[in-house]
């Protein structure tokens, strides 16, 4: 095997450098000196270790499209009834740069009354049934990130550069990790309302290989595209075209040594598994009546429960969007529509999760782009909305290790600036990354002559405050 050979068999998975021990890729890395090459192969079904022992084994990312208020949700702000309709400072609109705010806005106060629970935790009232969870979340409220423009944001949140090309987190995380199960996706995608104004890109593999990639489940038709066999193909006829195919991309394989290949052999094998799973992953009515009713009805609600169902039988990394929280203009009642939509399904997960003991290995990441300003969008009050604000907003996180029952980072009183334990986009993926038993500077994949991470080459601080 000469070097060039030996250096695409190791690219599949990160070779880590540590004292003593290689973490992510050994098992595969001591596969290739045994000589046991065709043991690697680019499928992420097959789970590997991480840098150390984890809190969580899953993720499930909800990712809010548009973002939500968290002036409205999570991090009220009283002295703002003080300021409500008068003029911002001064000093929050010179030099600064909006999407939509003009001239000299004016500050909102919010229109919804807040319980404090717990360890200073105050959430809104129209999350009533997150409240009833409360105990299990820890709410960021210190978050901050680099665009107030929703494509290029949602790219940032996602894979740390505001443009598209390179990984998202799902892909960096089954790149690393693999996944536990065979017969479905490692990486899963679900899309309820439109899709993000970053579209598919978001859940992209980038440079890394294309197996890598997240497989978006569909609410119509087949739950993934082609999955069906075409007309007059039984399965044992497919189950023949594949092994044929099999047998030309092996010999092509061996001739040229490219990894796209091997990728395509394992998602070929993946989607014929995948013709038996998914139509019996998807159909909740196995459900128990119980269950399904404590989710809630509507796409979102199918979705949670889907996500559910596809960590308990091993899929590493599933995502779910949101779409339709980038309230300009009439936030009250938008606002109070969404969570109505979403509030439920989402603490039916985490008490479903909890009850099946999973909660403790899944690793639940709620969240959006950036967050909203304090100062009203629109010409009067009665009507108005927020606009883009990307200097302090909240998510929170559950499960997988994490400290419920908190609040971590503060903003200043009128909720602009952060004033405590800043969290960076960076260290909320460090973090995220930890929590799974990775260290984030340690899983790398050589591309353009550098060996490139999600977290980049600047500092990220792993929040290990937010752990218990």
């Amino acid at each position: 095997m000469n070097i060039e050979e030996t250096a695409t068999l190791m690219a599949r998975r990160c070779f880590l450098r540590g004292s003593g021990a290689m973490g992510v890729g050994t098992l595969a890395f001591n596969q290739l000196l045994s000589g046991e090459s065709s043991a690697i192969t680019a499928d992420p079904n097959v789970a590997l270790p991480g840098n150390f022992a984890p809190h969580a084994k899953s993720v499930i990312f909800l990712h809010m499209v548009g973002a939500p208020s968290q002036l409205d949700l999570f991090d009220p702000k009283p002295r703002l009834q003080e300021f409500h309709g008068k003029p911002s400072p001064a000093e929050f609109i010179e030099g600064k740069r909006f999407a939509f705010l003009r001239g000299h806005p004016k500050m909102m106060a919010s229109p919804f009354k807040f319980e404090t629970l717990n360890e200073g935790q105050q959430i809104s009232e129209i999350l009533p049934y997150l409240k009833s969870v409360a105990g299990e979340i820890a709410i960021v409220r210190s978050m901050t990130t680099e665009d107030f423009n929703h494509a290029p944001a949602q790219m940032f949140f996602h894979s740390g550069l505001n443009r598209i090309g390179r990984p998202g987190i799902g892909s960096w995380v089954t790149y690393g990790l693999g996944s536990e199960c065979s017969d479905l996706p490692a990486y899963v995608v679900m899309v309820s309302g439109g899709v993000a104004g970053a579209g598919a890109s978001l859940w992209n593999n980038g440079f890394l290989p294309s197996v890598y990639q997240g497989v978006e489940f569909r609410s119509d038709g087949d739950p993934v595209l082609f999955l069906s066999n075409p007309k007059d193909v039984d399965r044992a006829r497919r189950r023949r075209i594949l092994d044929g195919i099999g047998e030309l991309n092996a010999l092509e394989l061996n001739q040229t040594g490219d990894p796209e290949i091997r990728t395509r052999m394992a998602q070929y094998e993946l989607a014929f598994r995948m013709q038996m799973s998914v139509p019996e992953l998807t159909d909740i009515t196995t459900e128990p009546d119980e269950v399904r009713a404590m989710y809630g009805k509507g796409a979102f609600a199918g979705h949670c429960l889907q996500a559910r169902r596809l960590v308990e039988r091993g899929v590493r990394f599933v995502e779910l969007y949101n779409s339709t929280w980038d309230h300009h203009g009439g936030i009250e009642n938008k606002l109070r529509k969404k969570t109505k939509e979403t509030d439920q399904p989402i603490a039916a997960l985490i008490k479903d999760l909890k009850m099946r003991g999973l909660l403790d290995e899944t690793l639940i990441v709620w969240g959006a782009e950036f967050g909203r300003t304090p100062m009203f969008q629109g010409a009067k009050l009665a009507g108005a909305g927020r606009d883009h604000h990307k200097e302090a907003y909240s998510i929170w996180m559950a499960g997988g290790g994490i400290r419920g029952g908190i609040s971590y980072g503060e903003t200043d009183d009128y909720g602009y600036y952060v004033t405590s334990n800043p969290v960076l986009v960076r260290d909320l993926h460090a973090t995220i990354l930890h929590a799974l038993g990775m260290n984030h500077e340690e899983v790398t994949f050589r591309f353009q002559g550098l060996d490139q991470r999600l977290t980049g080459t600047e500092d990220a601080s792993v929040q290990h405050a937010l752990f218990g």
